[in-house]
């Protein structure tokens, strides 16, 4: 019998174990939930160049014109999550502990879109987000256009242009 009740004190001592704290390292200080900056009423902004990628919604997010915007946070301040809502009801959520990335948003919406056809997309291109803290502050609303905008198609239009003006004088 003290065999038994011993090998039930082993048990019982399992039990009463503290669990495991989470690591440090893989939360970063300067990230944050969205509730939380919903209740300090903190002021989203969402990076610019979102606007500009010339992104197709079913092309991987390798596929933009500039690889080096997919490292930037999508907004300031950095959030863990953000959902992504579409005008017509679909909502995909972009996730990363360390701050999402505008690779992380490209990726939610990808895994959402990669199996459809060109011709099934009334707006095949991201247009960019918008966030409107007075509709619903813990979601960006993801929009769409027809054609394709980047940095690079701005650039070159505006250098032909200047270069037609230079030809005119």
């Amino acid at each position: 019998m003290t065999e038994t009740e011993n090998n039930l004190s082993k048990v019982d001592s399992l039990v009463e174990e503290a669990p495991k704290k989470r690591r440090a390292s893989s939360m970063a200080a300067d990230v944050f939930n969205i509730e939380d900056l919903e209740k300090e009423k903190k002021p989203i902004s969402i990076a610019p160049e979102t606007q500009k990628l010339g992104w197709k919604l079913n092309k991987s997010p390798t596929t933009v014109e500039d690889p080096a915007f997919l490292k930037l946070p999508l907004c300031e301040p950095k959030v863990k999550k953000i959902t992504l809502h579409f005008p017509l009801g679909l909502e995909v959520t972009a996730r990363n502990l360390k701050g999402v990335t505008i690779k992380d948003a490209l990726d939610a919406i990808h895994k959402q879109f990669k199996k459809r056809q060109d011709d099934e997309f009334d707006k095949p291109y991201l247009a960019g987000f918008e966030w409107d803290p007075s509709e619903d502050y813990t979601r960006f609303v993801v929009h769409q256009t027809n054609t394709p905008t980047s940095f690079a198609s701005n650039n070159t239009s505006s250098k032909k242009k200047k270069k037609a003006a230079a030809a005119e004088e």
